[in-house]
C-alpha cells in the first residue's frame, strides 16, 4: 500500500487490491428494506386548504377517507384538535409506515391567541414518549413517532403573513423541520404568486425563522447539488392539490381540477411546485429530514430537558488528550495546591503564633501581680521589724503585758 499525505488528521492509504468494504451501502440497503422505514409528517393550517387532499396526493393513495358534510345546526369544537392518521404503505418491495398528524380546529376560531399550544404540546409528548423509551432497561422494541416534517399551510391572500402564521412559526421552528407552503396557488397568476412568496420570505427573515432548508455535502456531484437548490428556490412551495382525474383538452387524463378557462395539472411543474414539494418531501430528504429531527430537534429538546431535571455533562470526557498540554495542566494544579498549602500552613503558624502570645501575655500578667504581692509582703514584713526594732532600743516590751486579773488587798 502507498500512503498520502495527512489529510484532515487522518492518513489516507490506497488499497492495492479489493478488500470488500465497498459493499457496505448495500448492506445498509438491505437491512433497510427488510426493517422498513417510518415516518411522520404533520399539516397545521386553516380549514378548507387542501390539507388532506394535498396527503393523498402526495402518496398517490385516499390515505384521507372522504369527509363527511357537518350541519350548520352542530357545534363546532371549542379547541384545535389533534387527530392521527396511521398507515403502512409499499412501494417497489420498501416498506414505509407513514404517520399523518393533522390538527383541525386550527386558525378556525375568533381568538387564535393560543390556537399553537396543543400543536407545540403534541411534538414535545412524542419528543418525551421517544426519551422515555431510549431510558428504558429493554430497548429493543423503540416506537418512533417524532414529526420529521412539518408542513404549514399559508391562506393564499396575495399580502403576506398573518399574526397568526408569525406566531405559529416563532414557537415551533426550533422543535419541528417547517415546510412553509401557498396552498390553493391556483387562485393567483404566477406574478401574484411570485410576489406573494418574496414576501413572505421577506417576513420570515424579518422575524427569523428558520425553516428547513435542505444541506449539501461533499459527496453531492454537481447534478446533485443544482437539483438541490432548484428545489429549494421554489420554497415556499405554491401548491394545488387534487387526487382526481381530469381530462385535458388533448384527451390526456391527468391529476388537476378543470376550470372554464383551462385545466390546473397537479404534476406540471409549469402550473405548480407539487413536484418540487414531492421530491423533496419524499424522494430525496426524506431521511435527511428524519436524521435533522434526531440529531438536531431531539438532541436540543433532549439537552433542555435533562438539563433542567439537574443532569450535567463533563465535557472534558469529549476532549482530545495532548500530552505536553495534559502535563502542564497538572504541573499548573500541583503549583496551586502548592500556593494553597503554604498560605493554609502561613494561616496556622500566625494563628499559633497569636495564640503563645496572648498565653505569655496572661503568665507576665500573672508574675507581675504575684510580684508585686511578694513585695508588699516583704514591705509589711520590714516595717514590722523596724517597729520591734524601736522598741527593743526604748526598753520597752515587745509585746504590750497584760493585766492579770484576781482579788485585791486593802492596805492596812
Amino acid at each position: 500500500m502507498a500512503s498520502e499525505p495527512f489529510l484532515s488528521g487522518a492518513l489516507r492509504k490506497k488499497l492495492q487490491g479489493y478488500v470488500g468494504f465497498a459493499n457496505l451501502p448495500n448492506q445498509v440497503h438491505r437491512k433497510s428494506v427488510k426493517k422498513g422505514f417510518n415516518f411522520t409528517i404533520m399539516v397545521v393550517g386553516e380549514s378548507g386548504l387542501g390539507k388532506s387532499t394535498l396527503v393523498n396526493t402526495l402518496f398517490n393513495a385516499p390515505l384521507y377517507p372522504p369527509k363527511e358534510v357537518v350541519g350548520l345546526s352542530q357545534e363546532s369544537p371549542k379547541t384545535v384538535g389533534i387527530q392521527v392518521l396511521n398507515t403502512d404503505i409499499e412501494e417497489n418491495g420498501v416498506r414505509l409506515k407513514l404517520n399523518v398528524v393533522d390538527t383541525p380546529g386550527f386558525g378556525d376560531f375568533i381568538n387564535n391567541e393560543e390556537s399553537w399550544k396543543p400543536i407545540l404540546e403534541t411534538i414535545e409528548s412524542r419528543f418525551d414518549a421517544f426519551l422515555e423509551q431510549e431510558n428504558r432497561v429493554n430497548r429493543s422494541n423503540i416506537t418512533d413517532t417524532r414529526v420529521n416534517a412539518c408542513l404549514y399551510f399559508i391562506a393564499p391572500t396575495g399580502h403576506s403573513l398573518k399574526a397568526l402564521d408569525i406566531e405559529f412559526m416563532k414557537r415551533l421552528h426550533n422543535k419541528v423541520n417547517l415546510i412553509p407552503v401557498i396552498a390553493k396557488s391556483d387562485t393567483m397568476t404566477n406574478e401574484e404568486v411570485a410576489a406573494f412568496k418574496e414576501r413572505i420570505l421577506l417576513d420570515i427573515a424579518h422575524h427569523n425563522i428558520k425553516i428547513y432548508h435542505a444541506q449539501h455535502y461533499d459527496c453531492d456531484d454537481q447534478e446533485t447539488i443544482n437539483e438541490t437548490k432548484d428545489v429549494m428556490s421554489k420554497v415556499p412551495f405554491a401548491i394545488v392539490g387534487s387526487d382526481k382525474g381530469v381530462e385535458t383538452s388533448d384527451g390526456r387524463v391527468v391529476r388537476g381540477r378543470s376550470y372554464p378557462w383551462g385545466t390546473i395539472e397537479v404534476d406540471n411543474e409549469d402550473h405548480c411546485d407539487f413536484v418540487k414539494l414531492r421530491q423533496m418531501l419524499v424522494r430525496t430528504h426524506m431521511e435527511e429530514l428524519r436524521e435533522f429531527t434526531n440529531d438536531i430537534h431531539y438532541e436540543n429538546y433532549r439537552t433542555e430537558k435533562l438539563v433542567g431535571l439537574g443532569y450535567q455533562q463533563d465535557q472534558t470526557v469529549f476532549r482530545e488528550i495532548d500530552p505536553l498540554a495534559k502535563l502542564a495542566e497538572e504541573r499548573a494544579l500541583h503549583e496551586a495546591k502548592l500556593v494553597k498549602m503554604e498560605q493554609d500552613m502561613k494561616h496556622v503558624f500566625q494563628q499559633k503564633v497569636q495564640e503563645k502570645e496572648a498565653k505569655l501575655t496572661q503568665s507576665e500578667a500573672e508574675l507581675y501581680a504575684k510580684h508585686k504581692e511578694m513585695k508588699d509582703a516583704l514591705e509589711k514584713q520590714r516595717l514590722e521589724l523596724e517597729d520591734k526594732k524601736r522598741r527593743i532600743e526604748q526598753g520597752r516590751p515587745l509585746t504590750p503585758e497584760k493585766k492579770k486579773k484576781g482579788f485585791g488587798f486593802a492596805n492596812k
